[in-house]
C-alpha cells in the first residue's frame, strides 16, 4: 500500500509512529525483571489487556478507511508489543492472576472484539460503519488515557513520583500532540478528539512531577509502628504456613523461633535508623 499523504501529514504520522513505539516499550524493563525473577511481583495485567483491545479497535478502524497506512503500522506495533507483555505475564503470574487475565482476554479481546466486528459489519454500511466504529474507538481511547488518574492519585497521596517517571509522561504528551495534529490535518475527528484528553493528562502528570520531585516521604512513628507490626505478622504467618510442628521437630522449632526474634530485632533497629526511605503503593 502506497501512502498518498501530504509531506506534512506524512511527517506527523512517521513521528507519531516513533513516539508511540517509545511509549509501547516503556514497560519493557518491568517485564525483563519479571522474566528474570520468574514472578509478576503483584502488578496487574488489566492496563495491558485494555491497551491491546484499544489497539485492535484502531487497527480495525484504520483498515476501513483509505490511505491510513501510518495508523495501521502504529497500532500493529502496539498489538504485537502488548501481546508479548501479556504472554510474559500469563507465563509467570500466580494461578489466580493467570486465570483472571485469561478470562478478561476471552471476554474483552475475543468476545468483545468479535461482537463489535459482527455488529458493525451487519448493522452499518460504508461511512456509517466508520462513524460508529470511530466513536467506539474514541470511548476506549478515553478509558486508556484516563488510566493515569490512579497513578496521579498515588503521587498526591504519597508525595512520591517513584511510580510516575517524567520521561514517560513527556512522551505520552508528545504522542498526544503529534497524533492530534495528524488527526486535524487528516480531518479525522476520531483520531484528533481523544488525544486532547491525552495531552491534558500528560501535562498534569508533568506538573505533579515538578511539584513532588523533591519531596521525601516521611513516615511518622505511628505508621512506623504499624509497618513493623505488619512485618512481624507477615513473618510469623509465613513461618506458620511453611512449618507445621510435631513432636520430633522441637529442636528445629526452637531454632526457628530464635532466628525469627533476631530478624524482628534487626527489622526494628533498621526502622529506627531511618532506613525505610520510601513507601511503595500498589494500585
Amino acid at each position: 500500500m502506497v501512502s498518498t499523504h501530504s509531506p506534512l501529514v506524512f511527517s506527523f504520522g512517521i513521528l507519531g509512529n516513533i513516539i508511540s513505539l517509545v511509549v509501547f516499550l516503556a514497560p519493557l524493563p518491568t517485564f525483563v525483571r519479571v522474566f528474570k525473577k520468574k514472578s509478576t511481583e503483584g502488578f496487574q495485567s488489566v492496563p495491558y489487556v485494555v491497551a491491546l483491545f484499544s489497539a485492535m479497535l484502531w487497527l480495525y478502524y484504520a483498515s476501513l478507511k483509505s490511505n491510513e497506512i501510518l495508523l495501521i503500522t502504529s497500532n500493529t506495533i502496539g498489538c504485537v508489543v502488548e501481546t508479548i507483555y501479556i504472554a510474559i505475564y500469563i507465563a509467570f503470574a500466580p494461578k489466580q492472576a493467570r486465570i483472571s487475565t485469561l478470562r478478561l482476554l476471552i471476554l474483552m479481546n475475543f468476545g468483545g472484539f468479535c461482537l463489535i466486528l459482527l455488529l458493525s459489519h451487519f448493522l452499518a454500511q460504508g461511512e456509517t460503519r466508520v462513524r460508529v466504529l470511530g466513536w467506539v474507538c474514541v470511548a476506549f481511547s478515553v478509558s486508556v488515557f484516563a488510566a493515569p488518574l490512579s497513578i496521579m492519585r498515588v503521587v498526591i497521596r504519597t508525595k512520591s513520583v517513584e511510580f510516575m517517571p517524567f520521561y514517560l509522561s513527556l512522551f505520552l504528551t508528545l504522542s498526544a500532540i503529534v497524533w492530534h495534529l495528524y488527526g486535524v490535518l487528516q480531518k479525522d475527528l476520531y483520531v484528533a478528539l481523544p488525544n486532547i484528553l491525552g495531552f491534558i493528562f500528560g501535562v498534569l502528570q508533568m506538573v505533579l512531577y515538578m511539584i513532588y520531585k523533591n519531596y521525601k516521604t516521611v513516615i511518622d512513628d505511628e505508621k512506623l509502628s504499624e509497618s513493623k507490626a505488619d512485618i512481624v505478622n507477615l513473618s510469623m504467618s509465613e513461618t506458620n504456613v511453611c512449618s507445621q510442628p510435631n513432636s520430633d521437630e522441637k529442636g528445629s522449632d526452637t531454632q526457628n523461633e530464635h532466628e525469627q526474634k533476631d530478624q524482628d530485632v534487626k527489622t526494628t533497629e533498621a526502622s529506627n535508623q531511618g532506613q525505610l526511605s520510601s513507601v511503595k503503593c500498589e494500585v
